[in-house]
């Protein structure tokens, strides 16, 4: 048990013998189908070339062909914003979490001790910061700073929802660019690297003075879309706005060269927006909308709305980070979606879960980066 006064960390699931010879933990997904015929097909598994089970003991030891560095040991610790998801990939490379103490004195300031040496290790620190955003980036940067003075070897902050993402250019006069601000304070507590999974832009990537790896969620979306076995004939996939027409086609590429349609909408203000029409036919389809993220579920909603009046027969949403900020639990649960597939990148609250709703987990993916990272692989060559 790792312990913390914020938090516990659950022992590890048993593990279970896959086809490489090592181990692999089984990783929850909530589904409303039949979970059982699902998981064997997704459970947020890539469908990816060169993707295999890993074991840490595996790779810095028993593996004759590894290119993993033979100095390096890897460390994985988890911030307070997202303790499933981290123990989920430790999990899956047949790991524990490293022990860490996190809490919040009264006035609010938090303190973070590591709890074991993390002198010449390469250490990986999982924490999204995702709302409530400030905190857990706070908590972020102390965990890097306190790596960084423990003497790690390199840090790697791990950020599958990188928060402050939109904040990525100037719209008006006298505005300030956060995700470059929080970018450099990334930076300067410490950091070597940092992995994320869709960026909401492809700028915020050069904010950084690091490295920086994308990670896409898009496959384990996809691998779950095609295990549902609708006829590509009958399927459009639909962006809900024109910001979204790269993402949407590259979607639809991998769904048999799908037909795209667009949504044209006028954004009224800060988290407001009008549907306005419809680029494209989707009489008679399955429609699958397509973004980055869904936060008070208007842009999408509205969408799907319009797509049933244009005589879709049904209209799935698919995301990778579920912000899910009020009121997009009611607009998501109204009964305009036949299913709304979103990742763990974020966790979801129990009393925030819906009928329709699908969370596929992404620590397969994340485990699979680290590997790569750690033996100095390709990241990109994951997605090839």
């Amino acid at each position: 048990m790792v312990t913390s006064s914020l938090f516990t960390t659950p022992a590890a699931p048993p593990l279970l013998a896959c086809k490489s010879g090592f181990n692999q933990a089984p990783l929850p997904v909530h589904m409303r189908f039949d979970i059982s015929k699902s998981s064997q097909l997704s459970n947020g598994r890539l469908s990816l070339p060169g993707f295999s089970c890993i074991h840490q003991e595996s790779i810095l030891a028993l593996n004759p062909d590894s290119t993993v560095k033979p100095e390096g040991r890897v460390k994985i610790f988890s911030g307070s914003a997202n303790l499933l998801l981290a123990q989920e990939i430790a999990s899956y490379m047949g790991m524990e979490l490293g022990k860490i103490n996190i809490k919040r004195f009264a006035d609010g300031e938090v303190y973070v001790q590591l709890q074991e040496s993390v002198r010449g290790c390469h250490v990986f620190l999982v924490q999204p910061t995702c709302p409530p955003t400030n905190e857990n980036l706070m908590e972020l940067l102390i965990m890097i700073d306190a790596c960084r003075r423990a003497s790690a070897r390199s840090i790697t902050a791990i950020i599958p929802y990188f928060g402050y993402g939109r904040a990525d250019r100037k719209t008006k006069e006298r505005e300030s660019i956060a995700a470059k601000l929080v970018a450099n304070l990334i930076t300067e507590a410490g950091a070597n690297r940092v992995v994320s999974i869709d960026f909401h832009s492809g700028q915020a990537i050069g904010y950084f003075d690091i490295s920086v790896d994308q990670v896409y969620g898009q496959p384990v979306i996809l691998d779950y879309l095609v295990s549902k076995n609708i006829p590509s004939k009958d399927l459009v996939v639909v962006s809900p706005d024109v910001g979204g027409v790269a993402r949407a086609r590259g979607f639809a590429k991998k769904l048999s060269d799908a037909p795209l349609a667009i949504v044209d909408k006028r954004r009224q203000g800060h988290n407001i927006s009008e549907v306005m029409n419809l680029i494209g036919d989707v009489k008679g389809k399955v429609a699958v909308l397509v973004d980055d993220m869904i936060d008070t579920a208007g842009t999408i909603t509205n969408a799907a709305a319009l797509l049933q009046q244009e005589g879709a027969n049904a209209v799935y949403a698919c995301c990778t980070h579920a912000v899910f900020s009020p009121p997009a639990i009611e607009r998501l649960s109204s009964g305009v979606f036949q299913e709304v597939i979103i990742t763990n990148t974020i966790p979801v609250a129990e009393h925030n879960y819906f009928s329709q709703l699908t969370v596929l987990s992404v620590a397969n993916l994340l485990a699979e980066t680290i590997w790569h990272i750690h033996s100095d692989g390709s990241v990109s060559g994951m997605f090839k």
